[in-house]
């Protein structure tokens, strides 16, 4: 009895997929422990380099900085160049430059290493990305896209431990050992990276067709190959311009917009938790154990966001995301001097539903841009929410001092609420879609483009 064999997009999920999965999620868990362990060791660093508060800033946010910077520069050479490549020497770059932070002697030294990390960091999320949502199943491909996201709490939180337990043990320069420490589960990532074959649709865009059925017959059984595979359609000339103009100069706004919306109140919010709880006059353990706790809801929401993306579909849960979340930021600034338990209550109803639009973060991007670009629009997508993230971050002390805290969560939720704006305009629903069909201008994304 013959059985009939359907397209990779149907296919189910095997080991590869899974394994790639986990892999591929080294970018974001090393930008949460990199972003994050410079925070551990920055009191060691001051007094041990002289630092001023300029060199601390700036130090503090070179690795920001270089996310910006490689974002959109890593998709443009992962396009171009094609995704195992990159997806190898990126990783090679973090961990050589983490071993070199062990022996600087200066302010600059220092802020140049961790801006080169940063960089690299940046350059991995298109990287990585790319090749995984190029490789999964339609319908595994939202949620393990999606579930990328968790990785960089994750990468946080480990940060946090191994340099308090660093310090502990480390007495003398133990900041060194400290930011050094980043180079372990960088190489960890590598070695496991290590085999992993090219895309094959990238390489079937490139001609190179025979590489591409291999690859195919190895990933999914000798009885696949490139006719399985939906054929990518030459509407036009797609290049890296195309980013800024036409219809996917469209969906480049979209993402833009919806990610910036996304990530500016969280990220003001994530670095300041204590100092916006305490304006809202929640003082000891219920400040401290109030971060924790938002932190963990944070993380929860992304985990559900995950469970359910398939379910809601793409375009109701960006929607619903941004709605519900900007309604409870709206409340926390109605109702300031709320007692502690409603604040924490409606802190942390924001910070499970903004999960939603979290996950989309890395969905939509891979989603809606053909393989030519798809790299290229991660990648410009990365740099640009860092923007809104390094304004957002900057501006919070500024809006808390000088406007309130009444006010500073009125503007959160502004933005939260514009950000529902722009999904109910322009968000389209892809979960049914192969990725060749998302991405397609003429593919039936019920968008209002």
């Amino acid at each position: 009895m013959s059985v009939l064999k359907r397209s990779v997009e149907d296919a189910p999920l095997n080991g590869f997929h899974r394994k790639l999965a986990v892999y591929s999620s080294g970018g974001p868990f090393l930008d949460g422990y990199v972003l994050s362990i410079i925070g551990v060791a920055m009191v060691q660093i001051s007094g041990a380099l002289q630092l001023t508060a300029f060199w601390e800033g700036l130090i503090a946010a070179s690795a920001l900085i270089g996310v910006f910077l490689g974002g959109f520069l890593g998709g443009w050479f992962t396009d171009k160049y094609g995704r195992k490549i990159l997806y190898l020497v990126d990783l090679i770059a973090i961990v050589g430059f983490s071993v070199a932070q062990f022996w600087v002697e200066s302010a600059w030294a220092l802020f140049a290493w961790r801006l080169l990390i940063g960089i690299a960091v940046g350059a991995d999320y298109p990287i990585a990305t790319s090749l995984l949502a190029e490789f999964l199943p339609r319908k595994h491909r939202g949620p393990l896209l999606a579930a990328m996201v968790l990785m960089w709490f994750a990468g946080a939180a480990v940060a946090y431990l191994v340099g308090e337990l660093l310090l502990s043990v480390v007495t003398e320069d133990g900041w060194r050992w400290v930011l050094a420490s980043a180079v372990v589960p960088g190489a960890l990532f590598l070695i496991a990276r290590s085999g992993t074959p090219e895309s094959p649709r990238w390489l079937l865009n490139k001609g190179r067709t025979a590489e591409a059925d291999a690859v195919i017959k190895k990933v999914y059984g000798p009885t696949y190959s490139i006719a399985d595979l939906p054929e990518p359609t030459k509407e036009r000339s797609v290049s890296v311009w195309s980013l800024f103009h036409s219809g996917y100069g469209k969906r480049m706004a979209f993402i833009t917009l919806f990610w910036t919306c996304a990530i500016v109140p969280l990220f003001a919010i994530y670095a300041f938790a204590p100092k916006v709880l305490l304006a809202l006059k929640l003082t000891g353990d219920w400040a401290s154990y109030g971060s924790i706790a938002i932190t963990f809801l944070f993380t929860l929401g992304c985990f559900v966001a995950t469970k359910l993306i398939n379910r809601m579909g793409r375009r109701q849960m960006l929607i619903h995301s941004f709605l519900w979340s900007g309604i409870a930021l709206l409340l926390l600034g109605m109702f300031p001097d709320a007692s502690p338990t409603t604040v924490l209550l409606l802190f942390g109803t924001y910070a499970v539903m903004i999960g939603g639009a979290q996950v989309l973060e890395y969905v939509y991007p891979n989603e809606l841009f053909p393989t030519e670009i798809r790299a290229s629009a991660v990648g410009l997508a990365t740099s640009l929410s860092r923007i809104g993230a390094a304004v957002g971050t900057y501006l919070i002390p500024i809006s808390l001092t000088s406007l309130g805290i009444a006010n500073t969560m009125f503007a959160a939720a502004l933005i939260s609420l514009f950000g529902a704006l722009i999904s109910w305009w322009l968000a389209p629903e892809t979960s049914t879609l192969d990725l060749q069909q998302a991405s397609s201008l003429s593919g039936n994304t019920r968008a209002s483009y």
